[in-house]
């Protein structure tokens, strides 16, 4: 077995791992649109294993594009193998380890369900930082909100709304694990040119002209079926504490309604005790857990 930097030639197999392997393991850089879109660069150090019969056995894939690179976190596309030698996951992460400077650590989501990944992740030296939450509704029943007198929600407007959209996520965000780099304009103008985005998903609410809070809707899939993925849903810290979440979220499942959606879908941080009880006491049910796994590279250096 070899461990080589993946090169153009292998691409393709490369992506054809990812697709074998996005349905065992946490998919969310893995979809068809994502994959399309992969270059290898800078911004996306990947390993691979080769066989003796120079197959592809193993993969290590990290992103290290602007947002993680403020964060001081590497977020990992792909870490995986099909072989259960837990030493080629070592050989893998020590082959990353060199594009990592600058870095604080490393993350990697794993289902819960997987336990063969969890003990390979450990064994790597990785640690459980956190867990996660996949909730869905499944009820066609939305419930009914009223808005506070000077309260309004708008539909975030394209070309006007992304410094807004970012100074009341990033304030709402910026205590919440896995979410405190903040967001940027540019980041948003992407996020609206994507496939998922749907027109007027976006919604700002507004308390006598002060974007207060936020909610996105976008299209997503899961298990085979079309489904609204709610997020982020954040409201400004002192505005919180005061219903105005439960408000968006009814908005946005009202919004999935009129847009023939008939499940909506959301993740939520387990240590997150409120945001968790609201989605619950709206109708929503845990489908999936996954557990953040870090892999801390400050402790490493001073080793």
């Amino acid at each position: 077995m070899e461990i080589e930097a993946l090169s153009q030639d292998r691409r393709d197999e490369f992506l054809d791992f990812c697709r074998k392997h996005r349905a065992d393991i946490d998919d969310s850089f893995l979809y068809e649109e994502d994959l399309a879109e992969f270059e290898l660069s800078e911004e996306n150090p990947t390993y691979v294993a080769v066989n003796a019969q120079g197959t592809v056995i193993a993969a290590a894939s990290l992103i290290l594009n602007d947002y993680n690179r403020r964060g001081r976190k590497g977020r990992f596309r792909i870490f995986q193998a099909d072989t259960a030698d837990q030493g080629i996951y070592q050989e893998l992460l020590q082959a990353i380890l060199p594009h990592t400077a600058g870095l604080d650590k490393l993350n990697l989501f794993v289902p819960a369900v997987n336990t063969r990944e969890t003990k390979n992740m450990l064994a790597a030296g990785f640690a459980i930082e956190r867990y996660s939450f996949l909730l869905v509704r499944d009820e066609e029943t939305v419930p009914d909100f009223s808005l506070p007198a000077g309260y309004e929600i708008k539909s975030f407007r394209p070309g006007s709304d992304e410094a807004v959209w970012c100074e009341v996520r990033n304030a709402g965000f910026a205590k919440l694990k896995g979410s405190e780099t903040p967001a940027t304009p540019e980041m948003v103008t992407e996020m609206i040119s994507g496939k998922d985005y749907i027109a007027n998903g976006l919604l700002i609410l507004y308390h006598n002209g002060q974007a207060v809070g936020i909610v996105r809707g976008a299209d997503d899939d899961y298990e085979d079926s079309p489904i609204m993925n709610i997020g982020p849903l954040a409201v400004l810290p002192e505005y919180q504490g005061k219903g105005l979440g439960r408000i968006l979220l009814r908005a946005a499942l009202r919004f999935a309604k009129d847009n023939a959606y008939t499940r909506t879908i959301l993740c939520v941080n387990a240590e997150n005790e409120r945001a968790n009880s609201l989605y619950i006491g709206e109708g929503f049910k845990q489908a999936e857990s996954a557990a953040c796994f870090a892999y801390d590279l400050t402790a490493k250096e001073n080793e």
